[in-house]
């Protein structure tokens, strides 16, 4: 293993085991599973970047496999032999230089059935000392909604939910701000046709 991958596994060890992030993913699969569109149980799924806990949640709840992605997804191409009905980018584009060519590339990748979905989520703008030093975009609500649209998604349904507990709030100034600006906004997308 090299230096850099050594260092890549310990941080998503620990990325994986914070309990805001079990919140999300646990919030991200409650609002999947309010979609009117998807038949049951899926054929495939594909679930962008490393594989991680959600994905093994989204296995349980569509009864199917999700693959994984390996690929830069800021400048190389998606593998399009195979169409899913649903793909999901939880908490991606925001670590993204281009999220455009991801979404381009995401909506090539969906089948041509209009029940086909992608469920992404990203963080909500917040202040600037209070954005993470390894995400490159989080937009207003109105930047994303045109960013989804230059890629030819329209938007069936919407939510936002903090990612916190009461107790983490209550630690100090900072958290507390955290708690009020902290939000993901997640999305049910279907592809203009």
């Amino acid at each position: 293993m090299t230096g850099g991958q050594e260092f890549r596994t310990v941080v998503d060890h620990a990325w994986s085991a914070d309990p805001a992030h079990r919140m999300r993913w646990e919030k991200s699969l409650a609002f999947v599973r309010g979609s009117s569109a998807l038949p049951l149980p899926l054929c495939a799924g594909l679930d962008i970047g490393d594989r991680t806990p959600a994905t093994a949640m989204l296995e349980a709840h569509f009864g199917c496999r999700f693959d994984t992605t390996s690929v830069d997804l800021d400048t190389e191409s998606l593998d399009v032999a195979t169409r899913y009905p649903v793909v999901t980018a939880f908490e991606v584009i925001e670590h993204l230089y281009n999220p455009l060519h991801l979404l381009l590339e995401i909506r090539k990748t969906l089948d041509p059935a209009p029940t086909s979905r992608l469920f992404l989520s990203t963080p909500a703008w917040k202040p600037g000392f209070l954005q993470s030093p390894d995400h490159f975009h989080e937009m207003p609500k109105r930047s994303l909604a045109a960013l989804l649209s230059r890629a030819g998604f329209e938007i069936v349904r919407n939510d936002e939910f903090g990612i916190r507990s009461p107790f983490f709030c209550l630690r100090g100034v900072r958290p507390m701000l955290r708690c009020i600006f902290e939000k993901i906004r997640i999305y049910e997308l279907a592809a203009r046709r």
